[in-house]
């Protein structure tokens, strides 16, 4: 299933690709590959995997036995191999890497050239924590949070990388300056992202004059878990310019540098900014 946005401009084309990943590290990866290669086979230069794409697991634990040591793993090597064999530049949605607790990890966007080289490392600093009725969500228990913001370079332009509950903290974003990019991996549920997903990615487009690409989970998981989905691309004005509800596939369109940029001329907010 695929979803392509349509917009008059010319750009360097990006795409998000939506998951419902389940218990069986396998087929989650056989179906992050598939769907990455038809986002290469639509064009797209940069392709973002969501949050937790290898695994999710009722058990909180089992992320942590599958962690790996930065630089080497059968998921890192999956990520660089795949990135390699589509010419992708690859943001690896998130994957578990040691972090020098037996019983936590970080929950790590690793992103990867064309060339299968690592050129960007990410581990999320803000935890979920959050309690409603039967949903009880605390990645504190389990993750370490890291400590650097990670911006990189490449063919898209200035890309800045937040995951998941990262995007309620808009100081982090402000903290990356002027970039061109956001993407967000993401496994937000049903109940919070019902009520301010969309708002707040587009917020972090409004307020920072840059793309927003965010890539979901989107269903119902064998855990029991459901997630919100609604991988979106967003323009730097605010506009939604494509959108995937629920289920499998692949959303993408361009960023286009040229209306960045006018937009940041004929509305200069980020060099108005008193506060810093």
């Amino acid at each position: 299933m695929s979803e392509t946005g349509t917009t008059t401009r010319r750009g360097i084309r990006v795409a998000a690709v939506q998951m419902i990943s389940g218990t069986d590290v396998a087929e989650n990866l056989a179906c992050a590959e598939r769907l990455i290669a038809e986002a290469a086979a639509d064009g797209a230069e940069l392709v973002a995997l969501p949050e937790y794409f290898a695994l999710i697991h009722a058990d909180e634990s089992a992320k942590v036995r599958l962690r790996e040591v930065p630089g080497g793993g059968p998921l890192q090597d999956f990520l660089s191999r795949t990135a390699q064999k589509y010419g992708v530049i690859l943001v690896g949605g998130t994957i578990p890497l040691e972090c020098g607790e037996d019983d936590k990890v970080f929950n790590t966007c690793l992103v990867f050239d064309r060339d299968g080289g690592q050129i960007a490392r990410y581990d999320k600093i803000h935890l979920f924590g959050f309690v409603k009725g039967t949903e009880n969500y605390q990645e504190a228990r389990t993750i370490q949070p890291g400590r650097e913001i990670v911006v990189f370079d490449c063919s898209v332009g200035r890309v800045g990388l937040g995951i998941c509950y990262d995007i309620r903290f808009a100081e982090l974003f402000r903290a990356m300056g002027e970039i061109d990019l956001i993407v967000v991996p993401a496994a937000f549920t049903e109940t919070t992202g019902r009520a301010h997903w969309e708002v707040l990615l587009r917020a972090r487009a409004i307020e920072n004059q840059c793309y927003v690409l965010a890539s979901a989970q989107g269903g119902k998981h064998a855990s029991g878990r459901m997630t919100h989905g609604n991988s979106m691309f967003i323009d730097p004005w605010g506009a939604v310019l494509a959108r995937l509800d629920k289920g499998s596939g692949v959303l993408a369109n361009a960023v286009d540098l040229d209306y960045l940029n006018e937009i940041r001329q004929n509305l200069p907010a980020l060099k108005h900014r008193v506060l810093r």
